[in-house]
């Protein structure tokens, strides 16, 4: 009966689901959720807005919508930036608090869900044991090259503004929600809108025509996105504040060709005191300014920058995350990493290293 009723949605309401949502995969997707019981959802290390909103709105939506055993289980604790993301109707676990309890989790899982990365690979401590399950793996994700061959279904695209926004069509498009957004759960709806807002950098970049259909069908379901908006933005400490005018002050350099960036030595963070996720959005100021075609932020960490990397439209911050960082993303908006010794000598050689990647980059 149900596979009737889903075949009756899927043909009456073909406009509403957007191109870059495959039937056939939804088809499977929920054949799949069905036969399952335990389920673990997981993303990126070192979770950003949009991860622990993607994640916690599966969660929720499982554990209330389809009432499975669902958790969240990510490699390293949320920033107590993003931390509010995660609803307290949400259990979460981290592998950087509790190892064993991860581990045991993913073993006793019938099925795992990846979001906002292209591969297991993205969750580094836990990899190991998400490959190594002969549980069922889905993929819905918005990054280029994903690793189609391990997972038994997929949802990917990168012309969208998140994980959170591909995730909300998926729910969608699934016959229990039959298209209207009114059916999630209040707290599913809540994290789909504030992930889309902080991959979007509240709607400034890498938003299409499906991220505002999103954004209004959320609001008319409940979603008070004041308060989205305030839990983010207006709940900062000083420290992020003084730290972000004192780097923005003292520490930019923009080259000749146009890089604008930014290094966030160890005894600058010491110095402000400043902990993780306190420098996000950092990045996208210098992009302000007329001359500046990328800017990059150097965050030193152990025995390596964190790099983030945001260009204008034309420059490409994929291909020079790709070419010179270790990394990747999308085009405008990318990440990666700067080892030491490997690409630089010493922390102290960042800046010679990001003025040789503006010539070749930017030239």
């Amino acid at each position: 009966m149900k596979s009737n009723i889903f075949c009756n949605f899927a043909l009456a309401n073909t406009k509403m689901v957007p191109d870059f949502i495959d039937i056939g995969e939804i088809r499977r997707f929920d054949a799949l959720l069905d036969r399952c019981s335990t389920v673990t959802v997981t993303a990126h290390t070192h979770p950003d807005g949009d991860a622990l909103g993607s994640v916690s709105a599966f969660v929720a939506w499982l554990r209330e919508g389809r009432g499975k055993d669902a958790m969240a289980v990510l490699c390293d604790s949320p920033a107590a930036t993003v931390r509010p993301i995660v609803p307290e109707s949400v259990p979460l676990r981290c592998h950087d608090t509790d190892p064993q309890a991860c581990l045991d989790r993913i073993t006793a899982s019938d099925l795992l869900i990846l979001l906002d990365c292209n591969g297991f690979s993205r969750t580094e401590a836990l990899q190991e044991a998400f490959e190594a399950s002969p549980a069922p793996k889905v993929l819905i994700d918005h990054h280029l090259h994903p690793e189609r061959e391990r997972f038994d279904a997929v949802f990917s695209t990168p012309d969208i503004s998140s994980a959170s926004e591909l995730l909300y069509y998926v729910l969608l498009a699934l016959p229990d929600i039959g298209g209207d957004a009114r059916r999630l759960p209040a707290a599913s709806a809540r994290a789909l809108l504030t992930g889309m807002t902080t991959d979007t950098n509240n709607f400034a970049n890498s938003v299409y025509p499906t991220t505002f259909r999103m954004a209004s069908e959320l609001l008319a379901a409940g979603v008070d996105r004041d308060a989205v908006l305030s839990d983010l933005y207006n709940r900062y400490r000083e420290n992020r504040v003084r730290v972000m005018g004192y780097l923005q002050y003292e520490n930019l350099r923009i080259t000749p060709e146009g890089l604008a960036y930014m290094v966030a030595t160890r005894a600058i963070l010491d110095r402000f005191g400043v902990e993780d996720g306190e420098t996000e959005g950092l990045v996208n100021i210098p992009l302000s300014i007329d001359r500046v075609k990328m800017s990059i932020l150097l965050k030193e960490d152990q025995g390596h920058f964190r790099v983030s990397i945001r260009s204008k439209k034309g420059w490409s911050a994929q291909e020079c995350a790709s070419r010179w960082f270790h990394g990747g993303g999308h085009e405008n908006a990318s990440g990666g990493k700067l080892f030491w010794p490997g690409d630089i000598d010493t922390p102290e050689a960042a800046s010679a290293y990001l003025e040789s990647v503006s010539k070749t980059c930017l030239a």
